[in-house]
């Protein structure tokens, strides 16, 4: 969250980030509060001396034995009169609490100006594009003549919006996850977790996805849990309400999660295939680093997620997002968006954000060098690298030869036994 410091002493700099991201928050009113609750402790702070005032006056009159009746009562009227005034504070703080949770990020100063993705730069490009002398087919066709995905079976177990994975395909989608995590872990110096795959509140609440994302998430009722909607969740909170040693920063951890999504918003787009599905794997790439480096650490983190995309021969852009298009919590992101030829689209796999100390406040992550007593918020980063539902389909869409085979990348193949191509099934 933001401090109600900086807001107080940037507001149009925080009404405009209400307006770029679509926020509802009133700025105004949570100013209003604010001067309310600030004249309140003032008060109360100046009967806090008239009561430590007072006590010396009772001290002095029992040494003369003269009578305290009168000024005990007007001391505990004083008293009362503290709590009445900390009783409003109390709920005024409450209130201001419950609209700060609901105010985004601000924006980097360099981020593009724009209203929704239409606004967004393309950085970079890597690859060339791939020229078939056949027709490329889409995903879903050739998942079904390879017999390697059942989308059909998989609405039959839990609804629309799933896959199930069957031989090649299962075990491709293993290949991924252990390629990707051994390149983060042997060669970017990530260390690997292994998170819960259910969240509290408080996680949820300390990485920006609530309250305003709650629709969009799969909450288990009765204790009150989440199914995380990205590994980002656990892993960042894996060091909340900690003070870290800045010697160990950066810390850079790297886990393979399911990720759980009800796409609320998104009812009736992209229905068909892999293209938006409300449960799909991911390995995520998470930053804990010092204020001073975190845009040098984001475009490493960017880096890394790109090494994934090269190793795999697969055509891609770096969009910079621009200011309406960012998430509620980033204060700067790239995404990262690959070329599917089936479906003649690109395709976003990842998008690494720097969400500056934005989270570190909500979740109360500091950090203390030594011979310094003073903490400090760290900033946090995450990406994915990468997200594999969009992986899989864009793979086996331009992987994809005239005799209806799909090659297997030459890097994956160590993973996948030493299959160079799959098949069709009998």
């Amino acid at each position: 969250m933001l401090s109600m410091e900086f807001i107080r002493n940037n507001p149009d700099k925080v009404k405009a980030a209400v307006r770029d991201k679509h926020g509802n928050v009133d700025v105004d009113a949570l100013l209003a509060l604010d001067a309310q609750r600030r004249g309140l402790v003032q008060q109360a702070d100046t009967l806090r001396a008239e009561q430590n005032a007072a006590s010396k006056v009772i001290a002095e009159k029992k040494k003369r034995g003269e009578g305290l009746d009168e000024t005990f009562k007007a001391l505990r009227e004083v008293s009362d009169h503290i709590k009445t005034l900390e009783a409003e504070v109390g709920g005024i703080e409450q209130k201001m609490d419950g609209m700060l949770m609901w105010i985004p990020n601000c924006p980097s100063d360099a981020t593009p100006a724009g209203e929704d993705s239409a606004g967004n730069v393309i950085r970079r490009t890597w690859g060339e594009r791939r020229k078939f002398d056949f027709e490329p087919k889409p995903h879903w066709d050739l998942a079904k003549s390879l017999g390697i995905i059942d989308f059909e079976r998989a609405t039959k177990l839990v609804g629309t919006g799933f896959a199930l994975f069957i031989g090649p395909g299962a075990r491709l989608e293993r290949a991924l996850i252990n390629f990707m995590l051994d390149l983060h872990t042997r060669e970017h110096g990530y260390t690997e977790v292994w998170p819960p795959k259910l969240v509290n509140r408080a996680s949820m609440t300390g990485t920006g996805q609530l309250p305003k994302m709650e629709e969009d998430m799969y909450r288990c009722d009765v204790d009150d849990l989440f199914l995380i909607p990205t590994a980002e969740v656990p892993v960042t909170n894996i060091h909340r309400e900690e003070i870290l040693d800045g010697e160990r920063l950066p810390i850079c951890y790297t886990a393979y999660t399911p990720c759980f999504r009800r796409e609320a918003g998104s009812y009736g787009k992209d229905t068909r295939g892999l293209i938006r599905v409300h449960e799909f794997d991911k390995v995520e790439l998470v930053k804990f680093v010092r204020p001073g480096t975190s845009y040098d650490e984001l475009e490493k983190l960017v880096g890394n997620a790109e090494t994934v995309l090269q190793q795999l021969g697969i055509e891609y852009r770096v969009a910079e997002l621009c200011r309406g298009d960012l998430s509620f919590a980033a204060a700067k992101c790239y995404d990262l968006e690959i070329w599917a030829p089936g479906v003649q689209r690109w395709l976003e796999v990842s998008s690494c954000s720097n969400f500056e100390d934005f989270q570190a406040r909500r979740a109360s992550i500091r950090f203390r060098d030594k011979g310094h007593g003073k903490t400090q918020f760290v900033h946090t980063l995450n990406g994915s690298g990468v997200a594999l539902a969009r992986l899989v389909l864009t793979l086996l869409e331009l992987d994809q030869q005239a005799d209806g085979t799909v090659a297997v990348p030459e890097v994956l193949r160590p993973y996948m036994g030493g299959m160079d191509r799959i098949t069709p099934k009998a």
